[in-house]
């Protein structure tokens, strides 16, 4: 799931260099960390927050197919 984080947000961003990804595990899932730098931040987030919402659809997808819980967190 990671890697798939990783490799969405690198496309998006004008510094992947910046892209940094953690997996944290909680009690009843796992927590993505997704970091960029703070001004490619309003391209991971989108308008309204769809590209966000589009991330977390996909990698709950991804999570579902793997029998797994997980969450996405855009953080500063």
């Amino acid at each position: 799931m990671v890697q798939l984080v990783e490799a969405i947000a690198k496309s998006l961003v004008d510094h992947p260099e910046a892209v940094e990804v953690k997996e944290v595990e909680g009690r009843t899932a796992t927590v993505i960390e997704l970091r960029v730098a703070p001004e490619d931040m309003g391209k991971v987030i989108g308008k309204q927050g769809r590209i966000a919402k589009a991330i977390r659809v996909v990698v709950k997808a991804a999570a579902t197919k793997a029998n797994k819980k997980v969450a996405v967190e855009i953080v500063q």
